[in-house]
């Protein structure tokens, strides 16, 4: 059967012909032929390594903020809350007089999991008129309840529950290695998605409809309790600083707890964007239909900014003593062993003998490139009034790279990083009056909605 495409041209097969052009072709070049006998042998990104850009990537920092362990998200998503923590920490630490403090991550996703059952479910009765395989509905349901998350999203967290010390909510198997209690999660809820769609197709009151959801979602809490643990509702807070005196504060909730030890207002932060795609204007909001987890909560919002904007406030912020979350596509040109980002360190060009160049508007117009990770940069190194390079605390542990932390190439920061977070009282006038107009509303499946 021939089958054309919307240009109406006739699809074609390989040839037998074309195939064995290619063989011999290769079989020719030797260049070809050493690249496979070392890439055979040798994971490609060490084989591309670029060594004389590695070593130029050196690790001296002019302002650095950083003193403290790195955190480990181990077999799980939450980068994101990861580096809020990592952040609301920096200040908590201080205050409490203990070097390695560290805020209880599996409170925060366990609050984070339940709102966003709640959010998913709430969607779901909303387009229940919509079919299936629509693609709104679609892509909610191939997504439902996934580790990743944005700023806002932690922002509406953190207000409504607050947060704990880990030693009252330590890590769990679960939290540590999320993949099983996601896909329980995820079967539950969407067999929950079915229930409340034909209970709408049925003409359910809003009562019934309430009742229905709240049954499901009692069944998420109990699956979710099992996986996580119970989180505290108030508790007693004593401890040692690090010289040695004992402190008793009393009773707190997580909310008055965290009220009382970081001094943090998260309503004051913006999440800064680079998005390359011209059709989106630099100094305008911008927001992605259907992303969210707290109903109610605070609305996922971007405002579109040069990067060179967004490298000097978060330059800034450092050298004023303040780390800053930001979000990137942590994979790319990434030299695993020391933590080294730098563009164009990894030559995969080179090996292939192919041109594997692309611009940063096209990797995100063709799905190429978009933010997946998130970290805090916690040092940077200023010459002449401009950053040279970075650095950066993730949360994989202190035994990778230089004890968990890792150092990032000025170049790097233009081609792979995404989103930076800044007080809104760092931003010039431009930036700042997007906050008063309708942000571009861009769809669920939009780069720009991508999870840290």
């Amino acid at each position: 059967m021939t089958v054309t495409g919307d240009t109406n041209r006739i699809r074609a097969a390989l040839s037998v012909d074309q195939l064995e052009s290619w063989r011999t072709e290769f079989a020719s070049d030797p260049a070809a032929r050493l690249a496979m006998n070392a890439v055979t042998h040798t994971a490609v990104d060490e084989v591309a390594l670029d060594r004389e850009r590695m070593l130029g990537v050196q690790l001296s920092m002019s302002h650095r903020l950083d003193d403290w362990e790195a955190a480990d998200q181990q077999r799980s998503g939450r980068c994101w809350l990861f580096a809020a923590l990592n952040l609301l920490r920096a200040d908590a630490r201080k205050k409490l007089g203990v070097k390695n403090f560290e805020f209880s991550q599996n409170h925060a996703m366990y609050w984070d999991k339940i709102e966003r059952a709640n959010y998913f479910l709430e969607d779901m009765i909303e387009l229940a008129g919509r079919a299936p395989d629509e693609r709104t509905v679609m892509f909610l349901l191939e997504g439902v309840l996934g580790d990743g998350g944005q700023w806002n999203m932690e922002v509406s967290i953190f207000e409504k529950h607050g947060a704990v010390p880990k030693a009252l909510m330590p890590e769990t198997e679960s939290s540590s290695n999320t993949e099983r209690m996601n896909l329980s999660l995820q079967t539950l809820l969407r067999k929950g998605a079915r229930l409340l769609r034909e209970a709408v197709a049925a003409d359910a009151s809003s009562a019934e409809l309430d009742e229905l959801k709240t049954r499901i979602l009692g069944d998420a809490h109990r699956v979710l309790t099992i996986h996580l643990g119970v989180p505290p509702e108030r508790f007693e807070w004593r401890w040692n600083d690090d010289q040695g005196e004992f402190h008793d504060a009393g009773s707190f909730t997580p909310q008055g707890f965290l009220a009382a030890y970081s001094d943090i207002v998260l309503g004051d932060y913006v999440c800064l964007v680079d998005d390359p795609r011209p059709e989106h204007p630099k100094g305008r909001a911008l927001t992605v239909s259907r992303l969210g987890n707290v109903v109610g909560g605070d609305p996922v919002l971007y405002i579109i900014a040069e990067i060179e904007t967004m490298k000097r406030l978060a330059s800034e912020a450092i050298v004023e003593g303040e780390p800053v979350w930001f979000g990137c596509d942590v994979g790319q040109q990434m030299e695993r062993k020391q933590g080294l980002w730098s563009a164009e360190l990894i030559d995969y060009s080179g090996v292939y003998g192919v041109d594997l160049s692309s611009t940063k508007e096209d990797r995100v117009r063709y799905r190429d490139s978009a933010m997946d990770h998130a970290m805090l940069l916690t040092g940077v190194d200023v010459v002449d009034g401009a950053p040279r390079r970075w650095r950066v605390e993730n949360s994989w542990g202190i035994e990778k790279f230089d004890k968990g932390f890792c150092t990032m190439d000025d170049s790097w920061f233009d081609e792979y990083v995404f989103e930076v977070v800044v007080r809104k009282d760092r931003l010039p006038a431009e930036l700042l009056a997007a906050l008063e107009e309708d942000p571009i509303v861009l769809d669920p499946w939009d780069p720009m909605g991508a999870l840290a």
